[in-house]
């Protein structure tokens, strides 16, 4: 890798950032392995794991983007955000309060509608295959 014009500085923070994506990547990667094996021991597969693989799925998704591009889109963030308050719901609503629960499902809904409007308006990409057609 070149310096590529940046300052000596510019290129230190550069290289610490693409450092800290492998290591994010690296355990991800562990905790994807734990929680398969959680899940072999257990034999038992729950909504909240598969919620939680995905969730683990979209930080790999989003820290690849970021490797390889040095962007984060925008969206990875926010289907982030939407998984993991799909999966308190499913982990903590027979204790949670019914308005609790309508307050989580708003922000879902909330959420749902900045990934549409910045698919619609923001020039995001689309994450299945058209994109690979310059879609």
């Amino acid at each position: 890798m070149t310096n590529s014009g940046k300052s000596g500085f510019g290129y230190f923070i550069s290289v610490i950032e693409r450092a800290v994506i492998v290591v994010i990547i690296a355990l991800t990667v562990i905790a994807v392995l734990f929680e398969i094996f959680t899940i072999w021991e257990q034999r038992n597969v729950t909504i909240a794991d598969i919620l939680l693989l995905f969730l683990y799925t979209e930080v790999l998704s989003m820290a690849g983007a970021f490797y390889t591009s040095r962007q984060i889109p925008t969206v990875y963030p926010l289907l982030i955000a939407i998984t993991a308050l799909s999966r308190l719901i499913v982990l903590q609503s027979k204790e949670m309060e019914p308005s609790a629960i309508l307050y989580e499902a708003s922000a879902i809904v909330i959420l749902s509608v900045a990934v549409a409007v910045l698919y619609r308006f923001g020039g995001e990409k689309r994450l299945d295959s058209e994109q690979s057609d310059g879609d």
